[in-house]
C-alpha cells in the first residue's frame, strides 16, 4: 500500500503560520516581541545567504534560503497589518503594479494581460532609456528632485558607492575613459602614502576611503561589481589560510607555532596547486 504524499503547502498556508506565531495568547513568545526594526539584521543576513549559495551554485540549498528571505517579507507584512497599515498582498500589488508600469514594452496598454506584436521588436538602448525616465517620473513623485536622493543609505558601502557612481555618470559627471580612472586612483595612493608620512589618523582614514571610492570606481568601468569581488577575494583568502592550516597539521605543527616565513611558504604552495 502506497503511502500518500504529505501536503503541499501555498502562500496562503504561510501567511496563516505567520499570523499563527504572532498570535498574542498563542503564539511564539519570541515571534510576538519583535518588531521592524529587530528583524532587520535577520533580513540582511538571510539576503546574504541567498546570494552565499548562489556563489557556491548550491542551487538545492538555494530552496531553502529563499524561503528564509521570504518569511522576511512576510514578517513585516504582518507587522503592517497588525497596525492596519498594509499587508503582504499589498505588497505583492505595488510590485506587480511597479514592474508593469515599468515595462511598456511588455504591457503596453499597462495592463498585466496586454502584450506586444511578437513582430515589434525593441533595443536594448531603448529598454534603459525608457527604465530610468520611468524611474525619475517615480522619484519625481515621492519629491525626490536630487540626482542622489533615492540611494538607499543603508546599502553596504561598496554597493552604494557604485550606486552613487552610476547615478552621477547618468547625468554627465564621470571619467570618458578608464584612463581617467587610474589617473585618479594613483593620485589617491600618492595621497594616502603622503597621509601615512604625516601620521595623522584622521587624514588616513580620509585617504584610505578616497583610495576604496576610487576601486569601486574602477571595477565599475570594467563593468564588475566592487561587492563581489571582494567576496570572491575573501573566499579566496579563506581557502588559500585553510591549505596553510591543513599543511601545517599535516607536518605536526600549527599557526601558533610556525614561523612567518612558513606560512608564506604554504601561502605561496596554494597557489601553485591552483586551489582557486
Amino acid at each position: 500500500m502506497n503511502t500518500p504524499s504529505p501536503p503541499r503547502f501555498s502562500m496562503e498556508d504561510l501567511l496563516y503560520l505567520m499570523e499563527r506565531l504572532r498570535d498574542p495568547e498563542t503564539g511564539c513568545p519570541w515571534d510576538i516581541k519583535q518588531n521592524y526594526r529587530s528583524i532587520t539584521p535577520s533580513t540582511i543576513e538571510e539576503a546574504y545567504e541567498v546570494v552565499d549559495a548562489i556563489e557556491q551554485n548550491d542551487l538545492d540549498h538555494l530552496k531553502e534560503e529563499l524561503g528564509d528571505l521570504l518569511f522576511q517579507v512576510v514578517f513585516y507584512g504582518q507587522l503592517a497589518q497588525e497596525e492596519s497599515r498594509w499587508s503582504f498582498n499589498d505588497v505583492v500589488h505595488t510590485l506587480t503594479a511597479k514592474l508593469i508600469r515599468r515595462h511598456p514594452h511588455v504591457f503596453p496598454e499597462g495592463t498585466l494581460e496586454s502584450q506586444r506584436a511578437a513582430s515589434e521588436t525593441v533595443s536594448e538602448a531603448s529598454i534603459k532609456a525608457s527604465w530610468e525616465a520611468i524611474k525619475q517620473r517615480e522619484r519625481s513623485v515621492k519629491g525626490k528632485q536630487k540626482a542622489l536622493d533615492d540611494v538607499p543609505r543603508a546599502l553596504p558601502a561598496l554597493k552604494r558607492a557604485e550606486k552613487l557612481q552610476k547615478r552621477a555618470a547618468k547625468v554627465g559627471f564621470d571619467w570618458s575613459n578608464i584612463a581617467g580612472v587610474f589617473e585618479k586612483l594613483q593620485e589617491e595612493v600618492a595621497e594616502l602614502h603622503v597621509a601615512i608620512q604625516d601620521e595623522s589618523a584622521v587624514h588616513i582614514a580620509e585617504e584610505l576611503g578616497d583610495l576604496l571610492f576610487s576601486c569601486v570606481n574602477l571595477a565599475r568601468h570594467n563593468k564588475l561589481d566592487a561587492e563581489q569581488l571582494v567576496r570572491q577575494a575573501n573566499q579566496k583568502f579563506e581557502r588559500r589560510f585553510n591549505f596553510i592550516e591543513a599543511a601545517l597539521e599535516q607536518a605536526g605543527s600549527s599557526l601558533e607555532e610556525a614561523s612567518v616565513e612558513q606560512m608564506d611558504l604554504f601561502w605561496d604552495q596554494s597557489k601553485a596547486n591552483t586551489i582557486d
